[in-house]
């Protein structure tokens, strides 16, 4: 809009002082205030501030730590990054890291803000050099290198701003940090074209940077973002970048503080000579943005980019916090204006009756409950500062804390790994103009598609399934007709099937003895599908001893299995050596036992936890007994759906990774796909051709598992946001598709009849599949979901259940040898 009209400006700050959601329009007037209409803002602001902190304005007593200031991006108001030829070395060493750190310790700083340039070694040989002389692979794992050493050394507590960040990344820093944080700045796209102060910046990209943040909550890290004004954004941009903020918080309630920031124009830079925002638009937006983010979001405005008059307008417009404040080094990013002496900031903050008060980097609000914010490893150290109220202790004068285990067991083994990641899954364009766009899914009906008229669907179908009995490849519309077929034409997809599945294995149905082990039910990721896990201070809450996991393996062991399947939740505290220990409990008790274990959500946990690689950690696994690794923790491969699904865990490319790595180091595994909750045929095809491709480059599948959304138990069903799993036609479709689709390259198609029923496999049996699990011993997690078929089956069982379809039962290993001596045998 042009400048909001006095109506329209009144009007939403009348709203937003009744408490009102207010819309983009809405927010975008408020940013226009001036004069009186500004007051009326601010004082509403103000209220806000008061009730939701009350009297206390906080800041945190830090050091800056500039690892490097060399970075890929080329921001054009930037005098923070600097070219080599301007800097004595590429990077801090762990030395001079340490006596920063250290300095700042003594003056009774708490904090340790690492500040860094986005990925130098993409853009300089001088950076990629240094950290290889070195032994680190990238800038952020010598980032982490040096956290460790600041905790173990000097107990300030790392705050981490190195800039854009993956999943993985992300997760591997929150074991060696108390919080993280990266501005947003600005979510305009406009502002990243020629001309623009981003231009040239690949880590400056709107989508990439709110990616980033996102990812930040699904791993429920405390982190700090925030917005830049005055570089060429339009009120609106800005009204659209505080609102795109408040949904990510409203979605994760991750983000601990909310900076705006005042653009200042410095020499030397492209921008030198733009003009800096007037002391009005700045207020609008300050107070503009305690109203969109409301009372309990701390918002922060920098005390050194301001003048002492300024200051007091500040706290007048609604900010409850002066963010971190150095007695020690400057402010890097400006270095031109020194910071205020904390006991002016204090006298500026009582003129307004407001008290200061220390605060650690990360806020109270996670440190005093833990879970999930803060990673096993960080919390003494965070323990050791914190004081009364969630707030620091005054003048408290940190103490080294022990970070990393006393005992180091291992090493891990140096390997040289490179694999190829297929493309990205996608619908082919012929696909959605036949059925339609599936991102806007009702996920509480079950799809039907679009109408399709029934001669038409019939003539897909049949097309389909003459090219797959000549195994000649479909496409995805191909299958994505098969998924709708019904009544006879259901008979004839399960016909082709099956007979596909006699050419491919014979007439054998397979099945292993096996146990489960799921060694705790202790988890934080939060998936809302899954009511297994608990929290550990739940009374249903258990974690095995390595004794009593040993003894579920012996007990297996004597009763003739052949294989232990061991996973359990992702415990906030146990240390990523005890994956190792579990394998070396099972192994000195039962030497010939397959040990069938971690799935990869498992494999990222031990391995960021111990800050290897995935291929280091699988290799280690491998030498402490590990035979083959689940492909489960897939669920769906398409990261939209993930996210409804799981919030936290790893992303589609992360679990492709671990899972191709495995492969690579000889390590197989089982695939599989949860289905039949808020995902549709579209995401089926793409996940099943996702598999294909994986199959193709690594041949390390050993079997395809479809597993159907067990509901009766499963927050996000009971939350009304599911279907109600999968109908006995889908399970059809399901398999006999896989087996379509699969064709050729994964020969073993498993039904769950945990999941399922024996009556129900017996059908599906005769529609593709090939292999009827395992005899489990033991089954917790689909039984806690709702499952309501048992929790073992005997061989006896199989072998009837086989027989009674007419086919001929087999014991298999977990790879698929045939085993002939049932008992106690030594197969593995």
């Amino acid at each position: 809009m042009a400048q909001a009209t006095t109506q329209q400006l009144r009007r939403s700050i009348a709203r937003a002082g009744s408490g009102k959601a207010l819309s983009v329009d809405e927010t975008e007037s408020l940013l226009w205030a001036r004069g009186a209409d500004l007051e009326r803002l601010m004082a509403v602001a103000s209220a806000l501030r008061d009730l939701g902190h009350g009297h206390v304005v906080t800041y945190s007593r830090k050091v800056f730590i500039p690892l490097t200031m060399l970075c890929r991006d080329h921001c054009h108001y930037c005098t923070f990054a600097k070219p080599p030829a301007k800097l004595d070395h590429p990077f801090l060493t762990p030395d001079q890291v340490l006596a920063i750190a250290e300095a700042g310790r003594k003056m009774g700083c708490k904090e340790a803000l690492f500040t860094l340039g986005d990925r130098p070694e993409e853009r300089y040989d001088v950076a990629r050099r240094w950290l290889d002389e070195r032994g680190f692979g990238s800038t952020l794992e010598y980032l982490r290198a040096v956290s460790i050493r600041v905790i173990e050394e000097t107990g300030l507590l790392p705050h981490l701003n190195p800039g854009v960040m993956s999943y993985e990344e992300l997760a591997r820093l929150k074991h060696v940090s108390a919080s993280m944080g990266m501005m947003l700045e600005t979510s305009s796209d406009r502002l990243s074209e020629r001309g623009g102060p981003h231009f040239g910046s690949p880590d400056k990209v709107p989508a990439v940077r709110l990616r980033t943040i996102e990812d930040a909550g699904r791993l429920a890290i405390p982190f700090t973002t925030g917005i830049l004004v005055g570089i060429g954004e339009t009120p609106r941009e800005r009204a659209e970048s505080l609102l795109a903020l408040r949904d990510l918080h409203r979605r994760y309630r991750h983000i601990q503080e909310v900076i705006v920031q005042n653009f200042r124009a410095k020499p030397g830079t492209a921008m030198r000579r733009a003009p800096e925002p007037e002391g009005e638009e700045f207020l609008a937006a300050v107070a503009t943005a305690r109203v969109v983010l409301g009372p309990h979001m701390s918002v922060q405005a920098p005390p050194n980019l301001s003048d002492p008059a300024q200051r007091l307008r500040l706290l007048d417009a609604g900010i409850n916090d002066w963010g971190g404040v150095s007695p020690l080094t400057p402010d890097h990013v400006n270095p031109e204006k020194p910071w205020p002496t904390i006991e002016a900031l204090s006298a500026t903050t009582a003129q307004r009756g407001y008290t200061l008060r220390e605060r650690l980097t990360v806020y109270g609000r996670y440190a005093e409950r833990p879970d999930p914010y803060l990673a096993s490893k960080m919390r003494a150290p965070i323990k050791a500062l914190l004081g009364a109220e969630g707030l620091a202790v005054e003048g408290q004068v940190p103490e080294p804390v022990a970070w990393q285990d006393p005992d180091v067991r291992w090493k891990p083994r140096t390997i040289d790994l490179t694999f190829a990641k297929g493309p990205d899954a996608g619908l082919r364009e012929d696909a959605i103009a036949v059925y339609g766009d599936f991102d806007a899914l009702d996920v509480t009906r079950e799809w039907s598609g679009r109408d399709v008229q029934p001669e038409r669907l019939d003539a897909d179908i049949k097309v389909a399934l003459a090219k797959a009995a000549a195994h000649r490849p479909i496409t995805d519309a191909d299958a994505l007709a098969l998924f709708r077929a019904e009544g006879p034409a259901l008979d004839a997809l399960c016909r082709v099937a099956d007979d596909l599945r006699s050419e491919a294995v014979g007439d054998e149905v397979t099945y292993v003895i096996n146990r489960n082990i799921n060694f705790t039910n202790v988890c934080y990721v939060g998936c809302r599908f899954c009511a297994f896990a608990q929290r550990e201070v739940d009374a249903e809450s258990y974690t095995l001893t390595l004794d009593q996991v040993a003894d579920r393996a012996e007990e297996a062991w004597d009763q003739g299995a052949t294989e232990v399947c061991m996973q359990g939740g992702i415990h906030p505290d146990l240390p990523g050596t005890f994956y190792l220990d579990l394998l070396d409990a099972i192994r000195a008790r039962t030497p010939g036992m397959h040990i069938h274990a971690f799935s990869p959500m498992e494999v990222l946990n031990g391995a960021t936890k111990l800050g290897v690689s995935f291929g280091e950690f699988l290799q280690e696994c491998r030498a402490h007994g590990l035979g083959t690794i689940p492909g489960t923790a897939a669920e769906i491969l398409d990261d939209d759906v993930r996210w409804l699904l799981t919030k936290g865990k790893l992303p589609a490319d992360t679990w492709e990774e671990i899972v191709r790595t495995a492969h690579g180091l000889g390590i197989r595994s089982s695939s599989t796909i949860m289905f039949g909750h808020v995902d549709a045929p579209p995401h089926w095809v793409a996940h099943i051709r996702r598999l294909g491709r994986i199959q193709e480059d690594t041949g390390g599948f050993t079997e395809f598992v479809p597993l159907p959304f067990v509901h009766q138990n499963a927050p996000i069903y009971l939350a009304g946001k599911a279907r109600p799993g999968a109908t006995f036609e889908e399970n059809l479709r399901m398999h006999a598709v896989a087996r379509i689709l699969l064709d050729g390259r994964i020969a073993n198609v498993q039904v769950s009849w945990v999941k399922l029923g024996v009556d129900a496999c017996q059908a599906i049996l005769r529609a593709g599949a090939n292999d009827f699990g395992g005899t489990l011993m033991e089954e917790t997690i689909s039984r806690m979901a709702g499952a309501e078929w048992g929790i073992r089956m005997t061989p006896d069982q199989f072998d009837e259940a086989i027989r009674a379809i007419g086919r001929i039962p087999a014991v298999r290993t977990t790879t698929y040898d045939r085993v002939e001596n049932v008992k106690n045998s030594q197969s593995a």
